[in-house]
C-alpha cells in the first residue's frame, strides 16, 4: 500500500517518466488451513494433515525401478488438474488410523491400520489467495522499490520535489523508512568528491599559475578567467535545456584548465614587452594586438574539437553532451575576457607600479 502511494506521488511529480511499482504480489497461493477443532473431533494432528497434502501435492516415495545399472524412484501425487483445484482436493481423503496403532506419518499408512477416511474439506480450509511472487531484502530488511527517470529537468530538483510531496502526504509507520537510490545516490557521492576535488583543482591551477610568474598579482589576474568561463558554462546550459549532471560537473573541472590558457599566453607576452622597454599602455596594446589571433583560434579549435559531441544523439549522448556544452560555453565566455577584460584589469593593477616607476 506504501509502495502505491509513493508511486502515484511520484508519477505526479513534473519531470516523472516510466514510473513503475516493483511487482510483489500477484502469485497465487493453495493455501491450506487446518481446524484445530475439527481435527480434536476426529483424534487428529496437524502433522498428519499436512503429510497427506505434501503427499498428495508434492509426492510420495512409492518404491524404485531397476533398469540395468540405474535405479529410479517412483513417486505417487494426484494429477496436476486435481491439485490445483480446491473443490477437489476438499474431497481428498485423510485416514484416520486405529487408536492403538496410529503410525507417525501417513504417508506409509498401511490400510488395515485405518479406521476411517474424512475428507480433507471437513478438516481444513482450502482457498487459492494472492501472495508474494517475490519478498525483496536489503541489509537483512524487507524493501520494496519505486523506479522512475526523469526527463527534462535534473535529478536533483526532481528527488527534492518528490521528498518534500512524499514527507506531507505518506505517514510511515513506526518501523517503515524510505530511501532515495540509484542515480540520485551516485549523483551524491559524485557531488561530494566534487566538493573536494574542484577546490584541490582550483588551487593547483593558482599556484602553478603562480610559479609561471612570481608574482600573485599576475597569477590572480589570469585566475580571473575560471569564474566567467564558469558562467559561460552554465549559460550554455540553461540555453540548451540541459539539467546540471555529472558529466556537467567533470566538464566544469576540464573548463577550469582550458580557461586560464589564453590568458597565460597573452599575460606572459605582455610581461616580456615590460621587461624589454616597453610602456604599461605600450606592452598591453602591442601584446593584445599581438595575441589575438592565437586566441582566436585557440578558442576556436578547442571549441570545434567539442561540437561533435555537443550535438550527438547516439549512445552516450547523456554523458557527452552535457561535457561538451559546458566546454563550448566556458571557452567562448573565457576568450571574450582573455580579449577585453583581462588587459583591462592588467593596467588597473599594475597602473600604480607604473606611475611610481
Amino acid at each position: 500500500r506504501l509502495g502505491e502511494e509513493v508511486e502515484h506521488i511520484a508519477a505526479g511529480i513534473d519531470g516523472a517518466a516510466d514510473v513503475k511499482l516493483e511487482q510483489v504480489t500477484g502469485l497465487p497461493l493453495l493455501t491450506v488451513s487446518p481446524d484445530p477443532a475439527a481435527l480434536a473431533r476426529h483424534g487428529l494432528s496437524v502433522q498428519e494433515v499436512q503429510d497427506t497434502v505434501a503427499a498428495a501435492i508434492g509426492g510420495a516415495p512409492a518404491g524404485q525401478l531397476f533398469e540395468g545399472d540405474r535405479r529410479f524412484d517412483i513417486v505417487v501425487r494426484l494429477p496436476e488438474a486435481l491439485r490445483t483445484d480446491p473443490r477437489m482436493l476438499a474431497s481428498l481423503p485423510v485416514p484416520v488410523s486405529l487408536p492403538a496403532s496410529r503410525p507417525a506419518s501417513t504417508a506409509s499408512l498401511a490400510v488395515d491400520a485405518v479406521d476411517r477416511w474424512v475428507p480433507l474439506g471437513e478438516l481444513a480450509r482450502i482457498e487459492v489467495t494472492r501472495g508474494p511472487n517475490q519478498i525483496g531484502r536489503e541489509n537483512g530488511k524487507r524493501r520494496v522499490a519505486v523506479t522512475a527517470n526523469v526527463r527534462g529537468r535534473d535529478l536533483g530538483s526532481f528527488v527534492a520535489e518528490l521528498r518534500e510531496a512524499v514527507g506531507e502526504r505518506v505517514a510511515l509507520p513506526e518501523g517503515y523508512w524510505i530511501e532515495y537510490g540509484g542515480t540520485f545516490e551516485q549523483l551524491i557521492s559524485a557531488g561530494q568528491r566534487l566538493a573536494v576535488v574542484v577546490p584541490l583543482v582550483l588551487l593547483m591551477i593558482f599556484g602553478l599559475l603562480f610559479m609561471a610568474f612570481g608574482s600573485a598579482k599576475d597569477a590572480a589576474i589570469v585566475f580571473s578567467g575560471v569564474p566567467l568561463a564558469l558562467t559561460g558554462g552554465v549559460a550554455a546550459l540553461w540555453l540548451r535545456g540541459i539539467p546540471l549532471s555529472i558529466s556537467a560537473g567533470v566538464g566544469f573541472i576540464a573548463l577550469s584548465g582550458v580557461a586560464v590558457l589564453n590568458g597565460l599566453v597573452m599575460i606572459s607576452f605582455i610581461r616580456r614587452l615590460r621587461s624589454q622597454g616597453r610602456t604599461l599602455d605600450q606592452a598591453i596594446t602591442e601584446g593584445a594586438l599581438a595575441r589575438l589571433r592565437p586566441v582566436l583560434m585557440t578558442a576556436l579549435v578547442a571549441s570545434l574539437g567539442f561540437v561533435p559531441m555537443a550535438f550527438n544523439v547516439g549512445t552516450g549522448a547523456e554523458v557527452q553532451r552535457p561535457l561538451a556544452t559546458v566546454v563550448i560555453g566556458g571557452i567562448l565566455s573565457s576568450t571574450l575576457l582573455t580579449l577585453l577584460v583581462l588587459p583591462a584589469l592588467y593596467r588597473m593593477v599594475h597602473r600604480r607600479e607604473a606611475r611610481a616607476a
